[in-house]
């Protein structure tokens, strides 16, 4: 009986050897036991298994969370910045693709097209944020689109009989400070994503480094002679641009000019003749002058 069991088991044995293309069992390693079959190797060393998903090992990155949503409006939303290229106006906003190098000839032709809403340097300021599916809308400076204002429609004339007379200039419109939009463009869903974050994607066109929060009460830590000036909506010597803006806001014009020595300053021209007019001169970041014609 010994004798044919031996030769029954030999025999089975020999079969099993002669299969070709048959992985033989062998049992998981303790640490392979408690991993996701997405990771498997198999006995063979065949490549690894994909999920159900055929997702493979990585794991897609979680969308835009309600908290993180409330966090980029809290903490972005109203902060300062400095524009480290020119930044095209126009009501659509201007595309710019994450992680992408902007398209100069796009934003050249943008800045023709809708003109400039800030050159290099400026101080800009976020004053609105919405966040769509897979885009991510900033407002600069009040965003692209112009706001009515009905002086802007009006003619001034200077004369009898409603002859306007050529002895005096017309001073028929105001120049509306221009803003800009950015669309930060995912190409999928808005991933989650925290403050900084953000300000990266937004880094391609606007610096936040060095710049006061909005979360702060920044007057307060300035010297008492701008403190001051601040709240008594003046500009005085020794203020920089964003000191000048808290004071007055944004001026209705800019004039850049280069002196005999070749310095070039930067007037900030509020008001409009023949109404009370303030010229504020900058040489670099700083205020060198003020001026005042009544």
């Amino acid at each position: 009986m010994e004798v044919r069991f031996t030769f029954v088991l030999a025999a089975a044995l020999s079969l099993a050897a002669d299969l070709s293309g048959v992985t033989p069992f062998r049992a998981a390693d303790p640490e392979v036991r408690g991993m996701s079959s997405a990771v498997l190797v198999a006995a063979d060393g065949s490549a690894p298994v994909t999920d159900a998903q055929g997702q493979g090992s990585a794991a897609p990155s979680k969308e835009l969370q309600p908290q993180s949503r409330l966090l980029l409006v809290r903490y972005v939303d109203g902060e300062f910045a400095k524009a480290v290229q020119p930044l095209p106006g126009g009501k659509h906003g201007f595309k710019v693709p994450v992680g992408k190098p902007v398209d100069k000839q796009r934003l050249s032709d943008a800045l023709r097209l809708y003109g400039t809403a800030a050159n290099p340097g400026d101080t800009v300021q976020i004053t609105g944020m919405e966040i769509r599916s897979q885009q991510v809308l900033v407002q600069i400076n009040g965003g692209g689109k112009k706001h009515f204002h009905l002086r802007d429609h009006l003619q001034v004339g200077v004369g009898m009989g409603g002859t306007v007379s050529t002895d005096e200039p017309v001073y028929a419109t105001r120049s509306e400070p221009a803003g800009a939009t950015l669309v930060l463009e995912y190409g999928r869903a808005v991933p989650d994503m925290s403050p900084d974050d953000l300000k990266r994607d937004l880094g391609v066109f606007l610096d936040f480094s060095k710049q006061h929060s909005a979360a702060v009460n920044w007057v307060e830590t300035l010297p008492p002679q701008f403190q001051q000036a601040i709240k008594d909506h003046e500009a005085i010597v020794g203020m920089d641009s964003e000191m000048v803006m808290a004071a007055m806001g944004r001026p209705d014009h800019k004039v850049r000019e280069r002196d005999p020595d070749g310095k070039e300053t930067e007037d900030w021209i509020y008001g409009t003749p023949p109404a009370k007019t303030t010229f504020v001169t900058f040489a670099g970041d700083n205020v060198v002058r003020v001026k005042e014609f009544d």
